[in-house]
């Protein structure tokens, strides 16, 4: 879960999506160069398993593997907050939230 503004933040996939028109990684409406190579210009917002350096969940103090975030999937569904900047996005007082 991440807000508005956090979702600008995510990485795009490398291949685009044709028959979606509403989908991110389009070439039409400024989403997508094109004859860009999505594996050399997006390098920084793919995962590496081999850093040695990972962020922590501020809650749990589990790896969080998504660059750029403060909180695991898991805590971020829980809490009902955004799991990059931590915003509150879902009042969670009347929801049973369990994570299995």
């Amino acid at each position: 879960m991440v807000c508005e503004k956090c979702e600008k933040k995510l990485g795009k996939v490398i291949t685009p999506d044709p028959w979606k028109s509403g989908a991110r990684n389009v070439t039409e409406g400024g989403g997508r160069k094109v004859g860009e190579n999505k594996a050399l210009t997006a390098a920084k917002n793919r995962y590496n398993p081999y850093t040695s350096k990972f962020q922590s969940c501020k809650v749990c103090r589990q790896k969080v593997h998504q660059p750029g975030s403060h909180y695991c999937q898991a805590c971020a569904y829980k809490i009902g907050i955004c799991a990059m900047c931590g915003k509150k996005i879902l009042d969670t007082k009347n929801y049973k939230q369990t994570s299995v």
